[in-house]
């Protein structure tokens, strides 16, 4: 039998079949900017009350740096981003001060003159989708909860949860290592850790694609642990995801140490390590919930989240 058939007897979505079925076929391109636009998603929380980082500045034009520096003077941690960035490109997270210079995640330091000419580069479109003209944004930098702070190494770790027809149908927490720069960004050494989506708990765990263990900057074990407010995170990810009129969307959530969990981002074309990342498909899990989805269009966001950790809970998943 040929890798690809078993790879998709046992319900593997590849990208091919993401992009054609889902990214494309079930979310309408119309909703797009709704989420590839960090402000427009921080609007659309905003106006339905679901939790957000509070925005602290905005730079559209060049001109609007003068005197941006000089704004963040009463916030000794921050992060600068790109509105329309992709993949962890462009962000710069401040972690505290030292004398007149900005203290990055890692130790390493930043001066105005760097900081600017770093914003004026997102507003190029440096590290936008598509390198398009951008806009620089400065929002609150959150903390991590303890119980994540304990089994990531710097940064603050994130949960992405992939909802599907207002379904949670899988999810990964994804922690910061010291090979990551501290981003939650697989893709640049951070590790992707599968959680049971009916218990919140920590079952699977891959970095850089390979199975581990344990944190290799700490040898902390990440199995067994759960998520604090796994509920909570389920419900406003579900929630968020509503208001954007997609239906296949990758909702990132930090579970913030003051305020709970918190709606980060959301986007539109979720990678697929995810399925590693559980030891499931994701192919099989989608079908079932487009079986089910005239009978839990109208059931409320709680009881949605309840149903779904009876689909794909470990015990039921595949």
């Amino acid at each position: 039998m040929t890798l690809w058939r078993r790879l998709r007897e046992r319900g593997v979505l590849g990208i091919n079949a993401r992009n054609v079925l889902y990214t494309l076929g079930s979310n309408q391109r119309r909703f797009y900017p709704r989420v590839d636009d960090k402000l427009a998603t921080k609007r659309l929380c905003e106006l339905a009350g679901i939790p957000i980082p509070k925005l602290y500045a905005i730079a559209r034009h060049h001109v609007e740096l003068r005197g941006l520096y000089e704004r963040l003077a009463s916030h000794d941690s921050f992060c600068l981003k790109p509105a329309r960035g992709a993949m962890g490109n462009g962000i710069v997270v401040i972690v505290g001060r030292r004398g007149d210079r900005l203290l990055r995640s890692g130790g390493r330091e930043m001066s105005r003159e760097e900081f600017l000419y770093h914003a004026a580069g997102i507003i190029s479109g440096l590290h936008s989708l598509a390198g398009h003209v951008d806009a620089a944004i400065v929002e609150e930098r959150l903390e991590a909860h303890p119980a994540l702070a304990r089994v990531s190494t710097e940064g603050v770790p994130d949960v992405r949860v992939i909802v599907y027809r207002g379904m949670p149908v899988m999810a990964m927490t994804r922690l910061p290592t010291h090979a990551s720069g501290g981003r939650a960004n697989l893709h640049q050494g951070a590790l992707g850790v599968g959680i049971d989506v009916a218990s919140g708990t920590t079952t699977h765990a891959v970095l850089r694609g390979r199975p581990v263990r344990v944190n290799p900057d700490t040898g902390v074990d990440l199995l067994g642990r759960a998520i604090p407010a796994w509920g909570r995170v389920l419900e406003i990810a579900v929630r968020a995801t509503n208001e954007t009129g997609l239906n296949y969307v990758g909702a990132d959530v930090v579970v913030d140490a003051r305020v709970g969990p918190v709606i980060l981002e959301l986007n539109a074309r979720p990678g697929l390590v995810i399925q590693l990342a559980n030891r499931a498909g994701l192919r099989t899990r989608l079908e079932r919930v487009d079986a089910l989805a005239e009978a839990a269009r109208n059931l409320p966001v709680h009881e949605r989240v309840a149903l779904a950790g009876e689909l794909f809970g470990a015990r039921d998943a595949t």
